[in-house]
């Protein structure tokens, strides 16, 4: 389940990490306003940051990875360079 619009690689928001384990940190999936459970996605980091927040943990995935992705943590839809509204980010 990927977009041909995705860049190579995107930057998406995780829960927090614990210390350099990355790899076990879960993939933050968000709920649209219609009920459709979202992956989002981001270009960059500074748009991740912008869009996001300062105290987002996030990972950096291949888009090729992304289907392995959606077997584990499915999802209905991939929003890219999304912004979540300041009330419900993540804060220090």
């Amino acid at each position: 389940m990927t977009n041909p619009q995705l860049p190579p690689v995107v930057y998406l928001p995780t829960g927090p990490h614990h210390g350099t384990a990355t790899e076990q940190a879960d993939i933050e999936l968000r709920r649209t306003p219609d009920g459709r459970l979202a992956l989002l996605a981001y270009s960059a980091v500074d748009r991740l940051v912008e869009c996001c927040g300062p105290h987002q943990p996030w990972m950096l995935v291949q888009t090729s990875d992304l289907p392995a992705l959606h077997e584990s943590q499915p999802y209905e839809l991939i929003l890219l360079d999304a912004k979540i509204p300041e009330e419900l980010r993540r804060t220090a």
